[in-house]
């Protein structure tokens, strides 16, 4: 019986006809690889005392379409983080998004000098802009903020000791740990002080022949209260100044601006940490500065030019599409605030208005067409920075909620949608922030969501 069930599974060629008549955009190596893996478990499946495939091309079409989408697909983040490492944190401005295009579509100035037709310097298209924006002498640029710091430490430390708080040895995203990445670079870690509190004289006591820098990581993913302290970054910077070891500060997050501009509590900016008196400051590129990834160091020129003669700068350094984004996102912070707001998206999110939040709540009540199983109600919810940022203070938002008869599985047939809709899931409802959902993209949230109730309740 296995036998004959094989006998009528269409041949290759046959599935290829119908996946080609039905997809015909599809690559034609792409829509075989489909019809051989769906025929293969077709058989499996038989050989195992399983039921025949019903309607067999069409699960081919399926599969072939599901093998020609893109892996990085788009999503709409109705989650209200506005910077989601799953998402990819920043949603890069238009400036941005078109200098990456063209870049991208041809030949471009990576590394070539227009006077001289010689060869350039890849920092140049970042590092006048890096150093009018902070006040640094020099600045170059990494693939993030780790390999930043990984880095600095490497070309600057190896081998000698660098002083650091406990307080200050965090764990950042994947599980990877400051002292772990000071241990890459060859640096011999001088831990001081207690987890809850550290004074000057714990840093001061700690310097010897061996030291070769004072580090101070900004903990912007996580805060300490209560009976705790921690030594203000001008006073490390006039110990470094007398015992002639220079300081470091690693921000992680990184602003460029004041956060209180746009409504949320005030954050260490890298130009104030340059004011303050740092050898060297190293940021994330994807989180608070709002473009592409990447880590930025800014300081001292002495510095910067041995950290740029190290081998693993080579090993760290970014392409072409990095640094036009990061380029054309550095040019917004030249402006006003309220340019910055317009213009820049993770601003434009951050400082949303709550008026403007509520008409479009409205909106996409007005337009959503749910099974009568299902209600949506307008709601407020918080929003979050996200990506270790400012990780307790949350952002009054406004939304919807939909309650229906199985809310996890709306969520996963959300998901499976293109583009994917992505909420949250709290007491078996669904809230969608409408902080985080771009310009352009409620209509199709509303038929997104409507046509995925609609399938599972109709």
């Amino acid at each position: 019986m296995a036998g004959g069930d094989l006998s009528r599974l269409p041949a290759v060629n046959e599935l290829l006809a119908i996946i080609e008549n039905a997809s015909p955009g599809i690559p034609h190596a792409l829509a075989r690889r489909a019809a051989r893996a769906v025929l293969a478990r077709a058989r499996a499946s038989i050989r195992d005392g399983g039921s025949p495939v019903e309607d067999i091309g069409r699960v081919a079409v399926e599969e072939a379409s599901a093998m020609a989408r893109t892996s990085l697909g788009p999503v709409i983040n109705a989650t209200g983080i506005v910077l989601h490492t799953a998402f990819g944190r920043a949603a890069l401005s238009d400036s941005a998004a078109e200098a990456v295009s063209s870049a991208a579509r041809g030949f471009c100035s990576l590394q070539w000098d227009w006077e001289t037709g010689a060869r350039g310097n890849r920092d140049s298209h970042v590092e006048g802009l890096i150093c009018e924006l902070t006040g640094a002498e020099a600045a170059t640029v990494v693939n993030n903020n780790a390999g930043a710091t990984l880095l600095a430490l490497s070309a600057l430390t190896a081998g000698r000791e660098v002083v650091v708080s406990r307080g200050q040895l965090v764990e950042i995203g994947g599980s990877f740990r400051i002292p772990d990445v000071m241990k890459q670079s060859g640096a011999i870690m001088r831990e001081v002080g207690c987890t809850n509190r550290t004074h000057l004289k714990d840093y001061a006591s700690a310097i010897g022949p061996e030291t070769a820098m004072l580090l101070r990581v900004h903990p912007s993913n996580y805060r300490i209260r209560g009976f705790s302290s921690e030594v203000p970054l001008e006073d490390l910077v006039a110990l470094g100044a007398e015992t002639g070891i220079p300081v470091m500060d690693d921000l992680g997050a990184g602003s460029l601006v004041d956060l209180s501009l746009f409504g949320l509590p005030p954050e260490p900016t890298i130009p104030m940490s340059i004011r303050a008196g740092a050898a060297l400051v190293t940021s994330s590129g994807d989180k608070l500065i709002g473009g592409p990834q990447a880590g930025i160091i800014a300081g001292r020129r002495d510095l910067v030019s041995i950290i740029r003669k190290h081998p693993l700068a080579r090993a760290l350094r970014v392409c072409k599409l990095t640094l036009a984004a990061l380029e054309a996102t550095l040019k917004i912070f030249l402006e006003e605030p309220g340019y910055v707001r317009t213009n820049h998206p993770v601003y434009a999110m951050l400082a949303a208005d709550p008026e403007v939040l509520d008409e479009r709540v409205a909106g996409l009540i007005g337009m959503l067409r749910l099974p009568a199983v299902c209600t949506v109600s307008a709601s407020s919810m918080d929003s979050f920075v996200g990506s270790g940022a400012l990780p307790d203070s949350a952002i009054p938002s406004r939304g919807v909620v939909i309650d229906s008869p199985d809310c996890g599985a709306l969520a996963a047939a959300l998901r499976r949608c293109t583009p994917a809709v992505a909420g949250r899931l709290e007491n078996g409802r669904l809230y969608l922030d409408l902080r985080t959902v771009l310009p352009g993209q409620l209509e199709i949230l509303a038929v997104k969501v409507s046509g995925a109730a609609g399938e599972l309740w109709a």
